[in-house]
């Protein structure tokens, strides 16, 4: 299983957010993986385990909503978190054009 997941829900339609790509990198910039959510708004990233530390997740949400002819205020929503130890990590995104919320999900 890979250690990190995500999924992104367009709170706008209610519906998954798919085609967003999403990065994941270490805090001080370095890329570890990147990719594109599927049709359910889902992904997984990165090694089979992250290391202890402080990662980012970007996710392109400008583009997404670009592709859709929505205006948004966003070009892209980054999440910061610390990996302590954790099995599995799973990050996901509740998106509108102008605000996004995220969680620690399990």
């Amino acid at each position: 299983m890979t250690h990190l997941t995500t999924h992104i829900l367009d709170a706008t339609t209610g519906t998954p957010a798919a085609g967003v790509t999403v990065t994941l990198a270490h805090l001080d910039g370095a890329t570890i993986d990147s990719a594109t959510t599927d049709t359910d708004g889902r992904l997984a990233l990165g090694p089979d385990r992250l290391d202890d530390g402080d990662y980012a997740l970007t996710f392109g949400t400008g583009a997404y909503f670009r592709g859709r002819g929505v205006a948004s205020f966003h070009p892209v929503a980054v999440v910061a978190f610390t990996v302590a130890g954790e099995a599995h990590l799973h990050v996901p995104l509740l998106l509108s054009p102008f605000a996004y919320s995220t969680y620690r999900g399990s």
